[in-house]
């Protein structure tokens, strides 16, 4: 059977592409910057302005825009409706005067740079004030800051200027020239936003009664292929609903995501999607490098880096002072600055329906674009170049100890040392073990260092403070923070990237124990519970009870808790109730009408155990 070249050159296109993934990210890891950069790089050289294997980047942008789709619907699978409607004060506040403000800076310091309209100067102002979702994302993601102050908030930022495309596509008519299509003007722009409003009406009524009758019925037939192709089904529906209401499909795959939070499918759903992710992801940043025009940027090189370096300035500022007006950290103020600096994937959109307005020229469209792709180029850099400012302001603020672990080699690695922590590191030191100890409490650093202890100063829920702490050698790593989000985040990075390791962690109570177990730690123990049950043998022995029998009720005791805990998994915190010991209830004797009724009812029962004769 002979194969056409067109299917040769799409497998050829697909190894090129593929090859380019695998090799770019242990490069750019080598010279020190994010894996994003090495995939942008890939694509300029292998698009139409580099080797040219890719000719149309389009044909590539149409299947890597799914990447940052299946990013969105995970970051929903992690949050929960009453979180959102608890940042709505960022996402409604801070997301839309950062978007105003920003769009206003931005569109006066384009006007004069590329000769805009102000109607050129709107579209490019607002194209650029948006932020790269992706990028943005991405980078928390490898620092393991999604959860964190500065992190969510960033994240509201990103979540309202997805919900402002539908109002910013419905505008641009508006302010188009009289002679041409105005898209339906005040009408048009009504019923836009009345089709985006009825497809998250759409979205959210099937989320919240069609989605988790659906996976249960999938899950009863075992078919785990089954399972992965219905949660791209989801990911990919919600979004395609939004695209055809005129909205981003992002958006779309966040309310699904956001609707089954609540679901017990949710770490299943994350897992059968996470592959997806991460590859649709790279290919996404391989078409921006595509979508670079090399000779437009080498023709007008010294303007569009100019340009590049004031926009990403200006963003950062912007965000930093509105962060500060919240009443942020200045550390956390700069850190969401650098990390929402890259121009938004929306621009890539923005700028084309521009051009076709009358809003913009040929030439500005396509400088913009460039000056867009740019500040994707130099987003991840900037994040890491202001983490290592951060860092190093920091310790000089409050003389904190260098995080220098140039000389920890220990086969275990703890992380907390605290009460904890401090006893469980005596185990270790007692057999000899090499131990590496992380903490990021100054104070008990310095205490400890009086006492001859060795600690390491560091943030464990930090993905390049664990690996340079030596987690990526170690055999255990016991987790004893005494705060349970703090151990959760540190438990979800140990189990993605030192999987090979052994996971002990600190429980704070029986539903972080559940949680703990169901994300497959290897040991789990509640803080108070061991040393509980110590405390109530203890007390038996002092009231007369024999030590046997102490022995025999605190194991039984243990059991039953163990017991208890697995029923708990498959029902749910209120299951295994009856394994607890409970009062034994000593019935009253009965008198009068009580023993009366008694006896009716034994005769009835006994009347129906005894079998009739057949007719």
């Amino acid at each position: 059977m002979e194969h056409g070249t067109g299917d040769l050159g799409l497998l050829f296109q697909i190894i090129v592409l593929l090859g380019a993934t695998v090799a770019m990210a242990p490069v750019a890891r080598a010279l020190g910057l994010s894996a994003i950069v090495g995939y942008i790089a890939a694509g300029i050289a292998v698009g139409p302005f580099g080797v040219g294997v890719f000719r149309e980047p389009s044909t590539v942008v149409n299947i890597a825009e799914l990447g940052v789709v299946l990013l969105l619907f995970v970051i929903g699978l992690e949050l929960k409706l009453s979180r959102l409607f608890d940042m709505r004060r960022d996402i409604f506040g801070l997301g839309a005067a950062q978007l105003v403000v920003t769009a206003v800076i931005l569109g006066a310091l384009l006007m004069p740079l590329f000769g805009l309209t102000w109607r050129g100067a709107t579209v490019a102002g607002i194209a650029l004030a948006m932020s790269a979702t992706a990028i943005a994302l991405q980078i928390l993601d490898e620092r393991g800051d999604l959860q964190t102050t500065y992190g969510k908030r960033a994240f509201a930022v990103l979540l309202f200027q997805d919900m402002a495309v539908v109002p910013v596509l419905a505008l641009l008519p508006l302010i188009a020239p009289f002679h041409l299509d105005d898209g339906g003007g005040f009408a048009g722009a009504l019923r836009a936003t009345l089709f985006g409003v009825v497809a998250i009406a759409a979205v959210i009524v099937a989320g919240r009664y069609l989605l988790n009758p659906f996976f249960r019925l999938l899950a009863q037939s075992g078919a785990r292929e089954a399972m992965t192709a219905a949660a791209l089904l989801v990911v990919l529906g919600a979004a395609l609903t939004m695209r055809a209401a005129g909205m981003s499909m992002a958006l779309g795959a966040f309310l699904a995501g956001l609707l089954l939070a609540e679901s017990s499918f949710r770490h299943q759903l994350e897992a059968d999607i996470e592959p997806f992710r991460g590859l649709l992801l790279a290919l996404f940043f391989m078409s921006v490098g595509m979508s670079i025009d090399v000779a437009v940027v080498r023709e007008n090189l010294v303007l569009l880096l100019l340009a590049a370096i004031a926009i990403t300035f200006v963003k950062a500022a912007i965000v930093g002072a509105l962060y500060q007006v919240r009443v942020a950290a200045r550390s956390d103020a700069l850190r969401a600055g650098a990390v929402l600096t890259a121009a938004g994937e929306f621009s890539f959109v923005l700028l084309p329906l521009g051009l076709a307005l009358g809003l913009l020229t040929a030439t500005q469209a396509s400088l913009l674009a460039a000056l867009a792709a740019l500040t994707m180029l130099f987003g991840p850099p900037v994040a890491a170049l202001a983490e290592r400012l951060i860092v190093r302001l920091a310790r000089g603020e409050a003389e904190q100890p260098e995080a220098d672990f140039s000389d920890a080699r220990g086969s275990v690695l703890i992380v907390g040392f605290g009460r904890f922590g401090q006893v469980v590191s005596q185990c270790f030191l007692a057999q000899h073990v090499d131990v590496t100890i992380i903490d990021n409490d100054v104070e008990m650093i310095q205490s400890a260092s009086r006492f001859g202890f060795k600690i390491y100063y560091g943030d464990g829920t930090r993905l390049d403070v664990l690996r340079a702490a030596g987690a990526e050698r170690a055999r255990l790593i016991a987790v004893c923070v005494d705060n349970q989000e703090t151990a959760s985040r540190i438990v979800d990075l140990v189990k993605s990237q030192f999987s090979y390791a052994k996971l002990f962690v600190r429980s704070y109570d029986r539903r972080h124990t559940l949680e703990l177990i169901a994300k497959g730690v290897d040991f789990e123990l509640r803080e108070t519970f061991e040393s509980a049950v110590k405390f109530g043998g203890a007390a038996l022995g002092a009231i007369g009870v024999d030590p046997e029998a102490v022995e025999t009720t605190l194991e039984d005791l243990r059991n039953r808790d163990r017991e208890r805990l697995a029923l708990q998994q498959v029902g749910g915190a209120l299951a295994g109730t009856d394994v607890l010991h409970r009062p034994e209830v000593q019935p009253e004797p009965l008198t009068g009408p009580k023993r009366a009724a008694q006896a009716l009812t034994s005769e009835t029962e006994e009347a129906m155990r005894t079998p009739r004769p057949e007719s």
